[in-house]
Formats: structure tokens, sequence, C-alpha cells
């Protein structure tokens, strides 16, 4: 077994940040541990570009934002094994020491002792199997993500007419790439009645495309018995359920899922971290240490985000806290909790741990389009912080900064609340 103080699982942009951020702050004892052949994680495929405007003031594209992050940490010498799976991470409950287990075909079973961990494995796609879409099963159904990887790494069209569900950034962007291929995209559908996308991927993957996005609209199923011959959307209702009467067939060879993002937290539950039912996260205070002491954790894994550059970001403090952890210096003292109401679906960290030492950064959503809104962060009948903003929408991760000087002498929870012009959300 190998002992080590840091045991960083991935080595996409949030691992790979944490590692970097890590070294800068003290520690040297350190791997990172990815499956991939090479480290990057999703960025590789995403030849795109749009990224890194917010971290390095620029933009590049997905595999030149990794190539930056994977230059830093060979320069520090940071040491990595790829093609190596991680299968198990628990706590020996003498020592407080985390477990790690891996495979990989070069080194076989591996065996890690360390002091910290930090947990960023990143995202899985939403497949057919979780939506219950009725229809036969023939081939040309892929996630957006995969068809992504078929075009832009393997070199292969998974077709030439194409129909997305969900529109989530992927999908967004393979809509895209697709026309720019050759492919005919007849519709994006979407059944929310708003898109789950950042409005500058609407604006320049389908509206310059004259891509059309159904809004409330769903596939209700699938034709097709050895390939994919079309499909059969229809409009929704309040209830997002399909209407009838409102049914419409048409001609394709290629259903592409943009149907949302599922942390990969298998390894989170077996360590017993608790999760986050809305997130799909762990649950973190904002150093984002989890309910484990000495387990940390960071970007997709934690969240959904939107820009690899607040994933980097994340993954720096992550990075940081581990490193502030190992040496002792964070904060020990009780936490509160932190919850969203009114619009708010969901805020990250979910717990203040106290003292705290520098400004609280709260990521949230929200759960609809909300014009001319007011948040407020109250703790019982306080409010310590309001700001107000002219839109907030789902497709888009919102952030609330509160002023270390006002988090003294709390006790309760905290609460985000957003209202509008009449009353609460």
């Amino acid at each position: 077994m190998e002992q080590l103080d840091l045991v960083i699982i991935g080595g996409g942009p949030a691992g790979l940040a944490a590692a970097v951020s890590a070294w800068d702050n003290g520690v040297r004892s350190m791997v990172i541990l990815d499956r991939e052949a090479k480290l990057g994680g999703i960025l590789e495929q995403c030849i795109h570009n749009g990224f890194g405007i917010h971290r390095f003031g620029e933009e590049l594209t997905g595999p030149e934002y990794a190539a930056r992050y994977i230059a830093e940490a060979e320069k520090r010498g940071i040491p990595y094994r790829l093609n190596s799976m991680v299968l198990d991470l628990k706590t020996d409950p003498a020592t407080g020491l985390k477990q790690v287990t891996a495979v990989s075909s070069s080194d076989g079973l591996m065996e890690f002792s360390a002091k910290a961990v930090v947990l960023a494995m990143g995202c899985r796609e939403r497949s057919r199997g979780a939506l219950n879409i009725p229809g036969t099963r023939p081939a040309g159904i892929y996630t957006a993500g995969a068809a992504q990887k078929f075009v832009n790494i393997k070199g292969y069209m998974p077709g030439t007419r194409v129909v997305i569900l969900g529109s989530g950034d992927i999908g967004l962007i393979m809509a895209r790439r697709m026309t720019l291929e050759g492919a005919k995209v007849e519709a994006v559908c979407e059944l929310m009645p708003y898109s789950g996308g950042l409005n500058r991927n609407i604006v320049q993957c389908l509206e310059d495309f004259n891509i059309p996005l159904k809004l409330s609209h769903t596939i209700t199923a699938i034709h097709g018995r050895e390939r994919v011959t079309g499909v059969t959307i229809a409009q929704v209702d309040d209830a997002r359920r399909p209407i009838p009467g409102t049914e419409q067939e048409i001609a394709c060879d290629t259903v592409l899922l943009s149907c949302g993002l599922i942390p990969e937290n298998e390894l989170s539950l077996s360590a017993n971290i608790p999760l986050d039912p809305v997130t799909g996260g762990a649950v973190t205070d904002q150093y984002r240490q989890t309910a484990v002491p000495g387990v940390f954790a960071c970007g997709n894994v934690l969240h959904v985000h939107d820009l690899v550059d607040f994933v980097s970001e994340e993954s720096a403090l992550a990075g940081k806290s581990a490193a502030d952890y190992l040496q002792g210096r964070l904060p020990d003292g009780g936490t509160l909790d932190i919850k969203g109401a009114g619009g708010v679906r969901y805020v990250v960290p979910q717990k203040l741990r106290l003292p705290a030492s520098e400004d609280l950064r709260l990521y949230f959503r929200v759960g609809a389009i909300y014009d001319k809104v007011t948040l407020t962060l109250s703790c019982g009948e306080k409010a310590l912080a309001v700001k107000k903003r002219p839109k907030v929408v789902p497709g888009e991760m919102e952030t609330f900064i509160v002023k270390k000087e006002t988090l003294g002498n709390l006790s309760g929870s905290l609460t985000l609340t957003l209202s509008q012009e009449g009353g609460i959300a």
C-alpha cells in the first residue's frame, strides 16, 4: 500500500486545478488517478472555442484549455496514473486515513493510503433508459456527448438527419457541430418552457444556423427496427404530459439525447458521504469539504457547472482547502445549514463552517425564469445581504457573495430567498 498525503480522483479540469493548487500550497506527496488514457477529461473532445474567457482572459478550445493545466501539472512534477480505475474509497476507522483502491492494466490492483482525498470525477449523461421514451430500440440513438466523441475524436458521423431531445449545452453545441459536418438537424425539442443551455449557445448554435427550437415539446415515440427512421414529438402541458392531438412525425436517422448530467458519485456513496438530492453531488461546506473529514469535492461531481472556468476556480479552492487540512489550518468550528427558498432550487455550499475566514461565495440555480428579482441571504429574521438581479434563468448558474464581516456570531441556519414584486417567488 502506497502512503500519500493526498489522492486526487479524476484528471479532468477539476482534478488538474485541484492538484496545481494543492502543490502551490505546500503539498508534495500526492497522485492524480484517472481512468482515461490521457489527462484533460471531457475537454479533449470539446474542440469548439469559448473556454478560458474568465480564467485566462482569452478564448480557447477545450484541448487548449486542458493543455494549459496539464503543462502546469507537469511543470510542477505532479505524479499521475492513467488508465487507472478507482474501485473503492473508504475511511479506516482506527486511523482516519482514506483507503483508495484502484486497478489498471499495467499495474494491476493498487492501494493507496491518504490523509486527504479530492473527488473530481465529473459527471455522466442521462441515457435513454433513464428517460423512459417509448418505441423500438434501433441503432442511431446516442447521448450528445457520445456523438461528440464520435465526430471530434473518432472521425465518425453518427447520422445525416438528426433530432435532438433536450437543450442542454452539449446538445446545442452538437446541433451546430452536426450541421457543420453536413448533417441536417431537423429540430431541438425541449420538455421545459425554457432552454437548459446558456443563452449564448442558443444564439450561436441554433439561431445562427436556423435550427428550430421547440420548447414544451418532447419525443413520445421512436420508430425503426434496425435503424431509427423517425420520431413522434408532441407538445406538453404544464404538468409535462403530452397533449393529445399535437403529435407530429419527423423523419430522421439519428436521435441525440441532451437531457441533463448526473454527477458521478458512486465512490462518494461507498465512502458514506451524504449527497444533496437536488444537485446529486456531495453536501459540502465553503471549503468544499464533505461530511467525511479530509474528503473534498469539486467540479461537476459536486454540481453541474456551465463553464469550465468556474470548475477551475472551485477546484483550486478545494485543492487549497485540502492543503490547509493537511497542515491543520482549516477552521474546526461548528457548521450552519444553507438552503434555498422561493425560486432557488439549490445552493452550494450547503454548509457554512465557522469561523468564516473568507468571503462566502454561494453558487445557486433557480427553478424558472424570473425578472426583476431580489435575493436575500438571511439568518432567522436577520438579513445578512441583499442583491438585485434584472433576470435569472435556470440554464445559467448564479453567484451570491457575502462579506466575511457579516458572518460572525451566527446561529441557526442561513436561507437564500428569491422574491419578486408582490412576494416570494
